[in-house]
């Protein structure tokens, strides 16, 4: 029994690697503000784009609770009418979507003008 030789047993999690030690690239780091002023016009932009994303997406979340309650109700039955449900359900995720791509997009290329020192203020 301890005479036999038994293979030792490996974990597969991918393909093997060639021996040597190989590192990944890094990213090349993105450009730096060239002054102060940059970087305060860089945060008032981005605090800018900030607060109309933030007005973007709580003033129709916020009026919601009024909308549903100024809808009828279904024949004076206790049901909720469909309406509500789509208004719920539905309504509020392409608005939350489409506001979150148009801030990323802003964010991105409020850093890459304050980056090519580009002072034109975006709305």
């Amino acid at each position: 029994m301890g005479a036999e030789s038994v293979p030792r047993r490996e974990v597969v999690t991918g393909r093997p690697r060639p021996s040597g030690r190989t590192t990944a690239p890094r990213p090349a780091p993105a450009p730096e503000p060239r002054s102060e002023a940059h970087v305060r016009q860089l945060m008032r932009r981005q605090l800018r784009a900030a607060l109309v994303t933030t007005a973007l997406l709580a003033v129709p979340l916020g009026l919601l609770p009024v909308l549903l309650r100024i809808l009828p109700p279904a024949d004076g039955a206790p049901r909720v009418p469909p309406a509500v449900w789509v208004v719920l359900g539905v309504a509020p995720y392409p608005a939350l979507l489409a506001t979150g791509a148009w801030y990323v997009r802003r964010a991105e290329h409020n850093e890459t003008d304050t980056a090519a020192g580009t002072p034109a203020e975006h709305p």
